[in-house]
């Protein structure tokens, strides 16, 4: 399959592109994120930077507008689900060829497409952004015992694939499954709940939040269990004192940032889901305007 011949995207798929880009941008830019790659550091990274993410938005660019067409095809949930698989394979070859085989944002690539084209269906099919859940829901039915229930322990599995053997741990595939929950049952309120911060503070504030939550498979790859049970415990004492609403909060995520740095912990899940959650804000607001 190639993207050429096959799409006459709309403005509608554009601008979902666009929200795509302006949000992982965004995830990216904002500091101190501990342990993440940012515009001051490579955090608990030593194969990519800022410049890394740059380069790999640049190459994925095209493909988000793509994912929110084929969602506006008319196909049905799991045609719709098949098709942007394919082109997210497309995607990721381009990713890798531009970072020299840095993995920089397969994770988010995944979330993002699916998230690009399940807007795509609501606009197509005129429902509310409260029912993109529902959609995402039946694009990715029976993903975790399709893909990971069913696999047998092999040296070429991935990383994700691999945590399932050893934790059980469903991992992206179960949040999609679930209708990405940690954004619409969280994330979305805490970033809507924090518009008195800065941008960067707002953004900052939100993925502390949301590492209190997430089963973050970045961190249980690089350590394990314990090492997450810990990190999530840390951020819920950071929100608990303001998080970046308060002194005390702000002080205690420098030093986060740092301890991170010298562990080598990195909640990329974390960030993954930030990301997404900025880009349904501005998906959020679009529909509001336009439907």
């Amino acid at each position: 399959m190639t993207y050429n011949n096959c799409y006459s995207i709309t403005d509608s798929a554009f601008e979902i592109g666009s929200f795509a880009i302006q949000a992982m941008l965004y995830e990216v830019s904002c500091f101190p994120s501990p342990g993440l790659v940012s515009p001051v550091s490579n955090g608990a990274h030593r194969d990519m930077n800022f410049y890394s993410f740059l380069d790999s938005t640049v190459a994925l660019n095209k493909y988000f507008s793509i994912f929110a067409q084929e969602g506006m095809s008319g196909k049905g949930s799991r045609e719709i689900f098949s098709g942007i698989r394919q082109l997210g394979e497309l995607a990721e070859k381009e990713m890798f060829a531009k970072t020299g085989g840095v993995n920089t944002h397969k994770g988010m690539l995944f979330l993002m497409g699916i998230s690009c084209a399940a807007v795509g269906r609501a606009l197509y099919t005129k429902v509310a952004f409260a029912d993109i859940p529902k959609i995402i829901k039946e694009m990715t039915a029976g993903i975790v015992a399709k893909e990971l229930k069913v696999l047998k322990e092999e040296a070429s599995l991935s990383n994700g694939e691999r945590l399932f053997f050893k934790y059980q741990s469903k991992g992206i595939r179960g949040e999609v499954e679930a209708g990405i929950p940690t954004v619409f049952n969280y994330g979305l309120e805490v970033y809507r709940n924090s518009e008195e911060l800065s941008q960067n503070d707002r953004l900052i504030h939100t993925l502390i939040s949301i590492m209190q939550i997430c089963e973050d498979t970045t961190i249980l790859h690089r350590h394990s269990p314990d090492v997450l049970v810990a990190v999530k415990a840390r951020a819920k004492d950071i929100m608990a004192a303001g998080g970046m609403k308060s002194n005390e909060g702000r002080q205690q995520v420098q030093l986060l940032s740092q301890e991170f740095i010298e562990r080598n912990i990195s909640p990329g899940g974390s960030a993954d889901l930030l990301g997404v959650t900025v880009f349904f804000y501005l998906v959020e607001a679009y529909m509001k305007k336009t439907t």
